[in-house]
């Protein structure tokens, strides 16, 4: 069944040719009536009957003419069957590096859970869908490090990201300057032809000893563009400001404090753009809309591989022409 499924004729204009049998259906029996002729006798007595079974097959050779004719018009139409074969090649590859602010105020709570546990949500969606770049990981907050180098592993980078926490080991603060930095540092070997840093804070830089502007000059020298998001409300939002003595964060309504201007500084002088997540569905828009911006260029190579089914028809069509011709010279000679 899936043999026949798999033809398709490439010439399909010759079926109008069937439009022929019907006519020549038509013409054959006429043929046979004016072949038959007609005596009226009083008696049949006589004459002695022979009902013999070689007349009766004498139709069966226009019916090997019509189909040797079908089976003709069937292999003009050319079927035939195709194996395709794919294979997609980059042709413009993206290396993408995430540096995530994991500072204590990415737990406050206007975003559910909180910040840093939407952000791992939608950066986890923004990974998947890029499935043929290289992806890397930078977290800061008082300093920075390198969680994940590029990789085009999306399962290891996803696992990564899920494995980010707010953590005391590092020194407290927000270095966007150093997370910047360290992110530019991971692309500058990268031999793509686009280079992205996407690069979330909820705050302001206050600390670490890489000036911001200098990180900028440096990914400006690289040729890296940067996206920026700055995440939280506007207003007040639930945030941690001290911990209980069984270690549990207390949490009042604070001011959110983000550094638009510098992130906006950031962005246009890389050619990336600044956004603004007030929201986990802000935050999706924006992740969406990287996407949408900074695409890889893929090129598909098909192969057909076309394999012809009319010769079969041709033999069989003429196999039943000779067939008709030997047995109308044989068979059902008739005596001149």
């Amino acid at each position: 069944m899936d043999y026949w499924q798999n033809i398709f004729f490439e010439s399909p204009n010759w079926f109008w040719l069937f439009l022929l049998i019907p006519l020549l259906i038509g013409w054959y029996i006429w043929k046979w009536h004016q072949q038959s002729a007609e005596v009226r006798i009083s008696s049949l007595e006589g004459f002695k009957m022979s009902q013999g079974w070689l007349p009766k097959l004498r139709p069966i050779l226009p019916v090997l003419k019509l189909l040797a004719l079908s089976t003709l018009i069937i292999a003009m139409a050319r079927p035939r069957t195709v194996d395709v074969t794919s294979q997609t090649q980059n042709t413009k590859g993206v290396d993408i590096m995430m540096a995530i602010d994991v500072s204590a105020s990415m737990l406050a709570q206007d975003l559910e859970p909180n910040r840093l546990e939407a952000l791992k949500s939608v950066a986890g969606d923004f990974i998947e869908k890029r499935s043929t770049d290289r992806i890397g990981l930078v977290v800061y907050s008082g300093e920075s490090y390198a969680k994940m180098p590029l990789t085009s592993d999306r399962a290891l980078t996803i696992e990564a990201l899920k494995d980010i926490n707010f953590s005391e080991t590092l020194k407290g603060g927000t270095a966007i300057g150093m997370g910047l930095a360290t992110a530019v540092n991971r692309l500058k070997d990268s031999k793509a032809k686009s280079k992205v840093i996407i690069l979330l804070t909820d705050g302001v830089n206050n600390a670490g000893f890489i000036d911001p502007n200098t990180a900028v000059d440096l990914a400006q020298q690289e040729d890296i563009k940067v996206y920026t998001i700055g995440l939280g409300t506007n207003g007040m939002a639930l945030s941690p400001y001290a911990k209980t003595q069984n270690g549990k964060f207390r949490y009042r309504r604070m001011k959110v404090k983000i550094d638009e201007d510098l992130l906006k500084t950031i962005a246009e002088k890389t050619g990336g753009r600044y956004f603004r997540a007030t929201d986990m569905e802000k935050l999706k828009t924006i992740y969406d809309e990287i996407n949408k911006l900074e695409k890889t260029e893929i090129k598909e190579f098909k192969y057909y591989n076309y394999q012809e089914k009319f010769r079969p028809l041709l033999f069989l069509a003429l196999g039943l022409w000779l067939l008709e011709i030997i047995l109308s010279f044989t068979v059902f000679r008739t005596s001149a």
